[in-house]
């Protein structure tokens, strides 16, 4: 990782910019948006000009709120708008859920009226709840359609959806029914209709379920990704195994915490300063050790008893 980095940095500083576009077009997002921090402040809006708008967007997705914060700070409000319009509405939704009232404001103004009524739509379910984490990009059919419909349909829309590789089927109130995978409509036959093939028996959560159940369903079941579904059953979103992975590593670290005997809070226990985690374990420290002085002097004269 700090070979890319310094690849980068090199690039970067030759103004080598066809040179740099083409490499930045062979990496991975992921490993991107860890190397991005690395580089002067100054070089993140032409860094991002380089990248094909797609991966753009997986590096933002990728970043953490910090660095988010800084690109967005730095950028034209076109550039902002651009990227902001194409990340998925859930990562979309937690990055105005972190920023001030003011600037999630202005940002949602920005944004085109149906990605507005997408992310208003998630931002409205309570926080930590599968409706608050789910995303209302999925593929779904009706019974009737035939595989060779749903393949075209696929191929149509496939790349704006979070997944291709379930699809969800409904009835004209939009009641999920049943679910049916890729690998059983590239094995099928073209006439086949959907309803033929459907796994009628598919397991989902609510919008109000809390996020670790969602979790526990989806390792439970061994899934990529579960549906949502609302009171009336009807179905208004996903949820995938990768935003699963993160809701993990925020239940572990809030464990961590209590391990610590640090109060569960906003800020992350990891970027804290020293001063405030110490502040907030020194009352239960204060307790053990008073605890541990009492214990050891009990046993002190029992000692002396014997």
């Amino acid at each position: 990782m700090d070979n890319l980095a310094e690849i980068l940095k090199d690039l970067l500083a030759q103004q080598r910019w066809d040179e740099l576009k083409a490499f930045l077009s062979q990496k991975n997002p992921t490993d991107l948006a860890e190397v991005l921090p690395s580089l002067p402040t100054s070089e993140y809006a032409l860094f991002f000009r380089l990248l094909e708008k797609t991966k753009a967007v997986e590096v933002f997705e990728n970043l953490e709120f910090e660095d988010q914060q800084k690109l967005l700070a730095g950028f034209r409000d076109e550039q902002v708008r651009d990227l902001v319009e194409h990340m998925s509405p859930d990562d979309r939704a937690n990055l105005l859920d972190e920023l001030p009232a003011r600037v999630a404001k202005r940002l949602l103004k920005m944004l085109s009226p149906a990605e507005r009524e997408a992310t208003s739509l998630l931002l409205g379910y309570k926080e930590h709840t599968a409706g608050r984490i789910m995303t209302p990009e999925y593929i779904s059919f009706k019974t009737h359609l035939r595989v060779s419909e749903a393949l075209d349909k696929i191929r149509r829309i496939g790349l704006d959806k979070e997944t291709v590789y379930y699809c969800y089927v409904i009835d004209e109130a939009r009641r999920l029914l049943g679910m049916v995978s890729l690998k059983d409509l590239v094995l099928a036959a073209p006439e086949t209709r959907i309803g033929d093939i459907m796994l009628r028996e598919v397991v989902s959560v609510h919008t109000d379920d809390d996020q670790e159940e969602v979790a526990r369903q989806i390792g439970k079941y061994d899934l990529l990704a579960i549906p949502v579904v609302d009171r009336e059953d009807r179905l208004v979103g996903i949820i995938t195994h990768d935003d699963v992975m993160d809701i993990m590593e925020e239940e572990t670290t809030e464990d961590i915490y209590r391990l610590g005997a640090v109060p569960v809070q906003e800020q992350s226990y990891f970027k804290a300063h020293m001063i405030t985690v110490a502040a907030r374990r020194v009352g239960w420290l204060l307790v053990l050790l008073l605890t541990n002085t009492m214990t050891g002097s009990t046993i002190m004269d029992q000692n002396t008893l014997l």
